[in-house]
């Protein structure tokens, strides 16, 4: 067993430092707009369609170039993509602080999404490679825990940025974040072996992006102009039949981007669902909540954004917590997805606006502890478990899926939510204004927010069923 002065170990480490830098990066560039949304909503004056597809934007074009790039990184290096990824995100996040109008914004933040992707696909492949096998679990319990410290000041940052120093600063904050984490990769990630040069699978890419932009319309648009919409009707449609036809063609593609083989086994099955579950279950939370502080309790960003903390530090304390534990990730995943159907079972239970703060925060905090768990225990699980010669295309195919339960959420937390209020009173939900106005709105909105906490809390208790089901088969003996 290595010791903690083995060189290999000690290259390790340093490893766990960028990659962990790197999630750190997107992670609070992610949850410091789920806050201080209201406030970019009313500087631009955006309607509820634009307001959603800032934040909507990002995780459709991060979530459908994941594999891709997972892809190329087999092709041209893991190190070259990576550093990449942190440069176009940089750049990214300085030209959105100079938007004029919303859509210009929006195209800022695909162009970080991209950049994000590049991050995303090759972080978790450069730990497993990096660590011993019987190291893994605990490089991959500080990596997750980052993403906590990271959703910790996340929230507090992007609520302050907003009332003390305006909208811009919530993306230029990644501007020397950005450098630093750059810099710092440039100088301790070592070059990878190149894969063979095979053709990327540009027509599995297409399908994949316009089937998850279809489901991604409909589900916006599904709260604001109802089932029957025209909009809701075909976006549905186009998805029903891409979905099959992305499978047949990929099936048939010499160099697939999505190789089904690959997660054919029943653990890897299971396990991915439980992921998708889990994302599905957890990703929105964030944004409800500050939405709930904000539109229901009548705070201020930086109040919204102190009141769900629980949340990342209850990640915080559990994500390095159970890769230090001696039990089997499988049990870690099942114990995490459990966690967090409890927690948001106590939110459904006591949406209201004044319910005590205890209560909520306590919910709050069992849902972070049971995500981080559950991705610690999750994520070992699939790694450990997946081909060694072609890490880049699996693990973006594994974060992808967990992307698309991201995207998901959002779209339908957003659209369960709005859909309580009638139209003339959506947009002061996105511009955390609706408080101002009658008693009466603000309980038509509480509806809203049980609905949303109940499609989680089932969604969670799905996730669970499929955790359970993930476990592996001993092999007979020969």
């Amino acid at each position: 067993m290595p010791s903690e002065r083995d060189p290999r170990l000690r290259y390790a480490w340093r490893v766990c430092s960028v990659t962990s830098l790197g999630l750190v990066l997107i992670g609070i560039a992610g949850s410091t707009l789920n806050v201080a949304l209201p406030t970019v909503v009313r500087h631009f004056q955006a309607g509820p369609f634009e307001s959603g597809w800032i934040l909507l934007s990002f995780l459709l074009v991060n979530t459908a170039s994941l594999v891709f790039f997972g892809r190329v990184a087999d092709l041209l290096g893991r190190r070259e993509v990576y550093l990449a990824g942190f440069a176009l995100f940089t750049v990214a996040s300085l030209l959105a602080g100079l938007a004029p109008d919303v859509w210009f914004l929006v195209g800022m933040r695909v162009l970080q999404a991209v950049g994000a992707a590049m991050i995303l696909s090759n972080g978790t492949v450069i730990i497993a490679d990096a660590f011993p096998p019987e190291k893994l679990s605990q490089g991959m319990g500080v990596y997750m825990g980052t993403l906590s410290v990271a959703q910790l000041a996340g929230p507090t940052l992007g609520g302050l940025i907003a009332e003390a120093a305006g909208w811009q600063w919530i993306f230029w904050v990644n501007v020397p974040a950005g450098l630093l984490a750059f810099g710092w990769g440039a100088a301790i990630l070592r070059k990878t072996p190149r894969g063979p040069k095979e053709p990327v699978d540009a027509l599995g890419n297409a399908l994949v992006f316009a089937a998850l932009s279809a489901l991604l319309l409909a589900l916006s648009e599904a709260g604001s102009a109802g089932l029957s919409s025209p909009v809701v009707l075909t976006g549905a449609a186009v998805f029903a039949v891409l979905a099959p036809l992305i499978a047949l063609v990929e099936r048939r593609a010499a160099h697939p981007l999505l190789d089904l083989r690959l997660f054919g086994g029943r653990m890897l099955a299971f396990a991915n669902l439980a992921s998708f579950c889990n994302a599905l279950a957890r990703a929105a939370l964030i944004l409800v909540v500050a939405l709930y502080f904000q539109a229901a309790r009548g705070v201020d960003a930086f109040t919204a954004g102190l009141s769900i903390l629980p949340v990342p530090v209850g990640m915080a304390v559990a994500s390095p917590l159970a890769g230090s534990l001696k039990i089997s990730p499988y049990v870690l995943a099942i114990c995490g997805t459990l966690m967090s159907a409890l927690g948001l079972g106590t939110l459904m239970l006591t949406a209201d606006p004044s319910t005590p703060y205890w209560i909520i925060g306590a919910g709050l905090f069992v849902a972070g502890c049971g995500s981080g768990t559950f991705l610690t225990g999750n994520t070992t699980q699939v790694m450990r478990a997946l081909p060694p010669g072609s890490l880049g295309v699996v693990n973006g195919f594994r974060v992808m899926v967990m992307n698309v339960g991201v995207v998901i959420s959002v779209g339908l937390s957003l659209s369960v939510l709005a859909g309580s209020v009638g139209p003339e009173l959506r947009a002061q939900v996105y511009g955390a204004t609706l408080s101002r106005l009658s008693p009466v709105a603000v309980g038509q909105l509480m509806h809203g927010f049980q609905r949303t906490y109940a499609v989680l809390f089932a969604v969670a208790l799905l996730g669970a069923l499929f955790a359970g089901l993930a476990r592996s088969r001993p092999r007979a003996a020969p």
